[in-house]
């Protein structure tokens, strides 16, 4: 895993939040289309009411970020659907006091969502202008002592030994990598999505006491593919983040 990001001089202009009543509406308008699609968890909901999704999407389409559509981000990514996002967040348990190793940082927006839910976040990002932008949104949003964000290949073998209690990858593989699975504490769990013939599945890995891994899969999920990345830094576009 890379050294801690630095964070630039100039931050990218915040998008204009709506205020007074409008925001009222539009945070319950949002969150009862979650419920609609079945995410009932309170500290997920709490969590996705208290970070608004507006001051991560990119600007031109700020309003569109409490609408059920993965956004288009710089180098090729994507910013995933609330619901996708929310159904991750559910399998993955997080309590606070909780170290996560998010990978595939994105907009920083599930960072945030994290952080918010009491746990300590480190999140990887390949590309270097997604990184600065989401570490500056973070710190706008008042969540930078919570995630620390870092440029690297989260998916690569060797990356780092550390152990985490959750760890999340905002995309879809075809296994869970062991690079990763090797890296969750005792009683830990990892979730993401692995591919199959339906599209992109839910899965959650937990570790046993006995150090096995239990895998479970769940619902199929709209989320696009995370790609390792052979020079992090130089990475070209892939199809991933959050």
């Amino acid at each position: 895993m890379s050294a801690a990001l630095s964070l630039p001089s100039a931050a990218p202009r915040p998008p204009v939040l709506a205020s007074g009543d409008a925001a009222w509406q539009g945070r319950a308008m949002f969150l009862l289309s979650l419920r609609a699609r079945g995410v009932f968890d309170t500290n997920v909901l709490r969590a996705m009411e208290l970070v608004p999704r507006d001051l991560f999407a990119p600007r031109r389409f700020a309003d569109l970020a409490r609408s059920e559509v993965a956004l288009p981000l710089a180098c090729g990514q994507t910013m995933t659907g609330p619901a996708s996002v929310a159904a991750m967040l559910v399998a993955l348990d997080v309590r606070p006091g909780q170290r996560v190793l998010e990978v595939g940082t994105g907009s920083g927006y599930v960072a945030a969502l994290l952080a918010r839910m009491g746990a300590e976040v480190v999140s990887v990002e390949r590309h270097a202008i997604l990184a600065d932008s989401a570490a500056l949104r973070l710190t706008a949003a008042g969540l930078a002592e919570a995630v620390t964000v870092v440029v690297g290949d989260g998916l690569a073998a060797g990356a780092g030994d550390e152990r985490f209690d959750r760890i999340l990858l905002n995309g879809s593989v075809f296994a869970m990598p062991p690079a990763l699975t090797s890296r969750l504490s005792v009683g830990g769990r990892a979730v993401g999505a692995l591919a199959s013939g339906l599209g992109p599945v839910l899965a959650t890995v937990t570790r046993k006491p006995d150090g096995a891994l239990a895998t479970q899969r769940g619902t199929v999920l709209r989320i696009a593919p995370l790609v390792e990345a052979r020079n992090p830094k130089a990475a070209g576009p892939s199809e991933t983040e959050a």
